[in-house]
């Protein structure tokens, strides 16, 4: 069945082009946005009493993170079945009446597809480990004999996406040690062999089945890592890498594009592509593959002015030749809330460098993130909004180890903290937990504790607070929906001193951020459209960005 196209849809002054080149997209990670049935878990029926919320913020689209039945080995990204919806979540038919409803309020849908592997619960697999050597269902994996005479030793010493190794032995139906199989995340998520045509065909049915029930758009998760090298050669430095970014992964989001094209109303492919070389990264967004990718570069990027700059110059000049739209990232699922991470002596991220117990200054983190907040939403691209941000959410540091959940913490002996700090259930409304995230008559707390400080950044705290951040972000999404400027379109940058970032947006719009020491004059403008924070006179404070509408065209 192939959904009617959109009957009502957001539409942006600037919008001169398909929805996915400007719009503001919101994750939704569902077991932490609300709880709808008391079980102290998000889920789908959570998400459909909240959708006024979403239509009141002005998001375009809505992206959410994996529901389907899963035996949540890493909250979801096992997936057991792609076509279905776990049952702590909902049912198949919830999640389609959350697609029309949406859609209802002028909201496209994105759902969450992870294509690099499966569940250890997955039938396929269950299969090639009842079959033994042999079996058809181990071609779908890969299975490998290991190194040594007892083949006892790994079949390569590739070190996981989560640390540690990569392959796990399996035990044979007699009992004895058997082959081993590939995992670039945990024992329970078994990589796929993209070389088999049965796996290429099973993901473009996925793709079919959401596009028939009127999603949107696709995000496919860890996207430059399906294909592997099959001669599964060691990780040596200046030789091409085994597992990420193996060319003939182009090939398969050829084939993905083709059938998104082949359906109304511009259903769009994003991919999270991990990638340092931005020309590599630009490959996945040529006019016959992907439509966007998620900028890692401008996430992890520190607070100064030079920094962003050639951030944001970079990755301009990567999408101009593929002429894709840039997306501006400050926050995920994955990674330590902006609030937190600029509070800090060291305000990039790396997964790398995440350690307890870092000092910080959330007062000084919230005023950076704020401004962060007005200066991406007003480059030039697609914006995306963690769920939680636009309330100026901190990172949750203090969970006791025994109620973590992510395997990063595991893994990693408890050296890396993983990533449950960003994914603490919202806080809606009242004074103590759950803080109207589930219902008052909830049977259960909240999965993860929830801060009492978060008394004060409720969604209901902050609704009509012209100070608060919600607010912010609520005048910043509709500002975008009416200037021409915003969205897609055109970037200048304007000279300005040492430590500011000023750019100018045609027509007639201009953003200043101030990442210096003191306060800046403010250039001639005829109106001040929106500022993060309080001016000195007609003088920007230090970590603070205002938007100004300015006469004349630039250059």
């Amino acid at each position: 069945m192939t959904a009617d196209p959109r009957k009502q849809v957001r539409v942006s002054a600037a919008a001169s082009g398909p929805w996915w080149r400007g719009a503001v997209i919101y994750q939704v990670y569902p077991r932490s946005f609300a709880d709808g049935n008391g079980d102290g878990i998000g889920d789908i029926a959570g998400i459909r009493s909240r959708l006024n919320y979403l239509s009141a913020l002005g998001v375009d689209a809505i992206w959410f993170s994996p529901w389907y039945p899963s035996p949540m080995a890493d909250a979801g990204y096992d997936v057991a079945d792609h076509r279905d919806i776990d049952p702590v979540f909902g049912s198949l038919a919830e999640a389609e009446a959350l697609i029309a409803e949406a859609h209802a309020l002028g909201i496209r849908t994105i759902v969450d597809v992870v294509p690099n592997h499966c569940s250890a619960a997955h039938p396929w697999f269950q299969a090639a480990l009842a079959g033994g050597p042999g079996a058809p269902e181990r071609e779908l994996f890969w299975f490998r004999p290991g190194r040594g005479p007892n083949g006892d030793q790994r079949p390569t010493d590739w070190v996981g996406e989560f640390g540690g190794p990569t392959w796990t032995r399996t035990t044979d139906p007699d009992g004895t040690p058997g082959d081993w199989y590939l995992h670039l995340f945990a024992p329970e998520q078994p990589d796929l062999n993209w070389d088999h045509p049965r796996v290429r065909a099973e993901f473009e049915d996925i793709l079919r089945f959401w596009f028939d029930r009127g999603v949107d758009g696709i995000r496919i998760d860890s996207a430059g890592l399906l294909v592997k090298d099959s001669t599964l050669p060691e990780i040596v430095a200046d030789r091409p890498h085994p597992f990420h970014d193996v060319d003939g992964v182009h090939e398969i989001y050829r084939d993905w594009r083709r059938i998104a094209d082949a359906y109304p109303g511009d259903r769009a492919l994003i991919g999270e592509v991990w990638l340092p070389d931005r020309q590599r990264f630009a490959r996945y967004l040529r006019p016959d593959e992907l439509h966007a990718a998620f900028n890692f570069d401008f996430l992890g990027c520190a607070w100064d002015a030079t920094a962003l700059r050639e951030s944001i110059d970079g990755t301009l000049n990567a999408h101009a030749p593929v002429g894709a739209p840039a997306t501006w990232v400050l926050a995920n699922h994955d990674v330590t809330r902006q609030v937190t991470r600029y509070g800090r002596a060291d305000t990039r991220f790396s997964f790398a460098a995440k350690r307890e117990g870092i000092p910080t200054d959330l007062e000084l983190g919230t005023r950076r993130a704020r401004a962060a907040a007005l200066l991406s939403l007003s480059l030039p691209g697609a914006a995306y909004v963690y769920q939680g941000e636009e309330l100026g959410l901190w990172e949750v540091e203090d969970i006791p180890p025994a109620l973590r959940q992510d395997p990063m913490f595991v893994r990693s002996g408890g050296t890396d903290p993983g990533r449950d700090g960003c994914r603490v259930p919202l806080p809606w409304s009242g004074d103590a937990s759950p803080f109207g995230f589930s219902p008052d008559d909830a049977s259960r707390v909240p999965w993860l504790p929830q801060p009492a400080e978060w008394k004060d950044r409720t969604a209901r705290t902050q609704a009509g607070d012209p100070h608060s951040m919600l607010e912010l972000y609520r005048r910043a999404i509709a500002l975008r929906r009416t200037e021409a400027a915003l969205g897609d379109g055109t970037h200048t940058w304007l000279p300005a001193p040492d430590g500011v970032l000023a750019f100018r947006r045609e027509p007639g719009f201009t953003c200043l951020v101030n990442l210096s020491g003191g306060a800046v004059p403010l250039p001639p403008h005829t109106h001040k459209l929106l500022a993060s924070g309080p001016l000195d006179d007609d003088r920007l404070p230090p970590d603070t960005a205002i938007w100004l509408r300015t006469p004349g065209r630039s250059g």
